[in-house]
């Protein structure tokens, strides 16, 4: 991890406008970088970002308030840019591990009962990997614009941005959020360190089935998705999900990205994770 990489990271992380304490969680994977906030007896809340993100991607949920009646986990996934270390010898390679590692993050945490569970992209992937077999373990489940979850990638939005991930650069980091985004004015700090990432040794990213939907209606379950998303169809991921899933609340955002969402629709992102019991219609 390069010093330029810290020095944008804990610049975005002083936005979050609340005394935060990071720290590391052992798991067979490496140490887990958690930042944590709120009260120490708020129901407790864990959020994973996606790929290329870090958990300081939350931080303007967390500056709409959300860490008043939550205490929140916001964690870098390990192996992707962020200040978890992956340990040698241990690579995280399939849904499996990801959903191993997660427990052990939950584990770590030492909450006694069910937490909340959240993530966004790639992390909503994760999430709902983790809920379909462990669902005992989570009192919700929120998923904002989870990616191939009820719709596969467009061929268009992986094509864009294959030069990005095969060799990252900022220039093309930078270009291709401003495609993402449609142009939308993204926050100065963040769009830095995202462009930092581009130090990270590129890796090659965990793939795999698209989780059992059949075991996500066991939980309390809110998913958003972004109207403007340009990796997938969210209408049509909105109607699988309504199928799948009939007794689950199922949003769409209008106005927003992919990308983006975290930042631009905090609001919206804080209200949903703040809100007390399940989604059943």
């Amino acid at each position: 991890m390069s010093g330029q990489f810290r020095t944008a990271y804990d610049a975005v992380l002083a936005q979050w406008l609340t005394p935060v304490e990071g720290h590391e969680l052992p798991t067979p994977y490496g140490l887990t970088h958690v930042n944590s906030c709120g009260p120490l007896d708020a129901p407790p809340l864990v959020l994973l970002p996606g790929g290329g993100a870090t958990s300081t991607v939350w931080g303007a949920a967390v500056a709409a308030g959300l860490s008043r009646t939550r205490r929140v986990h916001a964690v870098d996934l390990v192996g992707e840019p962020g200040l978890s270390v992956p340990a040698e010898g241990s690579a995280i390679r399939t849904a499996t591990d990801l959903v191993s590692w997660l427990d052990a993050v939950l584990d770590g945490l030492d909450h006694p009962g069910p937490v909340t569970l959240a993530g966004h992209s790639y992390g909503a992937w994760i999430a709902a990997h983790y809920a379909a077999l462990h669902p005992q373990r989570l009192a919700r489940l929120v998923l904002f614009d989870p990616a191939q979850v009820f719709a596969g990638l467009r061929p268009g939005y992986v094509l864009r941005a294959l030069p990005m991930l095969l060799r990252p650069t900022p220039a093309r980091i930078r270009s291709f959020l401003a495609w993402e985004s449609g142009g939308a004015d993204l926050d100065a700090a963040w769009l830095r360190l995202q462009e930092e990432t581009a130090r990270f040794p590129t890796v090659r990213p965990v793939t795999g089935p698209r989780p059992d939907l059949a075991g996500l209606d066991r939980v309390p379950l809110h998913i958003l998705f972004a109207e403007r998303a340009r990796c997938h169809d969210s209408a049509r991921a909105a109607t699988a999900a309504r199928a799948a899933l009939p007794e689950s609340r199922i949003d769409i955002l209008l106005g927003v990205s992919h990308h983006a969402l975290p930042l631009s629709a905090a609001e919206a992102v804080t209200v949903s994770l703040a809100a007390k019991g399940g989604y059943r219609t």
